[in-house]
């Protein structure tokens, strides 16, 4: 047995239910199963119960529709609440009573119905050149709009969902004038046209071809962990903005129990056993996020980073906000 997996099995022997004879789980994953895989084999050795994961890169809910009532999916797994909430709200899932999990999981990182469970959260925060740009200088989301960042700001594609979210977040705040005129602030202020990913924007610090851009945390770890891509990282700060009168920008990945689990009891096990604070410190570690659960503390790197106060909206009434946020993207014509 490999230390890593010595270490979740003795670190989540306390908060795990008496081993069961039980069959199976089977799980609809859009997360890489490299960042499940050492926990699902824990809760396998801690219960008997064996975990299936189908790794799917699009059509989770067009799926989940197809097979109907025989699907043979439990769980699902995803990043982003609008990928949760489509899968809520296409009536895909079935709410989950559980002290446990309500106890881990704060209010605002669950469903208020209770149909998802959020497990790890990541900040979208800006990415500031360490040679030209001040972090004082920027402090609010809404100063990203500032007619003094002129050509200096490199982003990914307006409709993205990770940007979709952030939007959406402004509406929540501000209101449908204000966050037309703030993105249409920004695209004023875009060194480029939206493109490419989060990393790609730091690359562009690096580069020289922008001064900020926006990008969730974890792409700081994935970055200094690539030999290539240390450089980009080096080149740029990470600064936790604001909004005004608000927090910090979060979006989560997430599990649901779908309407159909032929497995239901042992589904919900391995919820509670996810939603664990060991586990979620665990699950949190592997993809450079931050756990959620009260008590529960990030990685030292992650740490490092700084500290930040999430936003506090749940995250399903940003959710509800996504299609106003689209639209308001494609009145700007933000990626034109």
């Amino acid at each position: 047995m490999s230390f890593f997996r010595t270490a979740i099995l003795t670190t989540l022997a306390t908060s795990i239910a008496a081993p069961v004879l039980a069959d199976e789980v089977n799980v609809y994953s859009y997360r890489q199963p490299e960042l499940l895989q050492p926990l699902m084999d824990a809760f396998t050795e801690e219960t008997g119960v064996q975990v299936n994961v189908a790794f799917l890169n699009k059509g989770m809910v067009e799926r989940l529709k197809a097979e109907g009532k025989r699907s043979p999916a439990d769980l699902v797994f995803t990043v982003d609440i609008s990928r949760l909430s489509a899968v809520v709200n296409a009536g895909l899932t079935q709410p989950v009573d559980s002290e446990e999990m309500n106890s881990n999981v704060p209010a605002d990182f669950r469903d208020p119905d209770n149909h998802w469970f959020g497990l790890t959260t990541r900040a979208r925060i800006v990415y500031a050149s360490v040679d030209r740009v001040n972090p004082d200088d920027i402090t609010t989301y809404e100063d990203l709009a500032d007619p003094k960042w002129k050509g200096r700001i490199c982003t990914r594609s307006g409709t993205h969902p990770y940007m979709v979210a952030l939007t959406a977040a402004h509406l929540h705040h501000h209101g449908e004038d204000a966050t037309l005129d703030w993105l249409q602030g920004i695209k004023a202020n875009l060194a480029r046209k939206p493109q490419g990913n989060d990393r790609a924007q730091v690359k562009a610090i690096w580069a020289g071809e922008c001064d900020i851009s926006l990008g969730n945390t974890y792409y700081m770890g994935k970055m200094l962990a690539n030999d290539e891509q240390k450089e980009w990282a080096a080149s740029a700060n990470i600064l936790f903005p604001t909004f005004e009168n608000g927090g910090t920008h979060v979006n989560i990945s997430g599990v649901a129990l779908t309407k159909s689990a032929p497995n239901k009891d042992n589904a919900i096990k391995l919820m509670e056993f996810l939603t664990s604070p060991a586990a979620q410190e665990i699950y949190a570690a592997a993809n450079f996020e931050y756990p959620i659960a009260p008590g529960t503390e990030p990685i030292d790197l992650v740490k490092s980073w700084g500290d930040f106060e999430a936003d506090a909206v749940n995250l399903m009434d940003i959710a509800a906000l996504r299609p106003d946020a689209l639209r308001l993207t494609e009145v700007a014509d933000f990626d034109g």
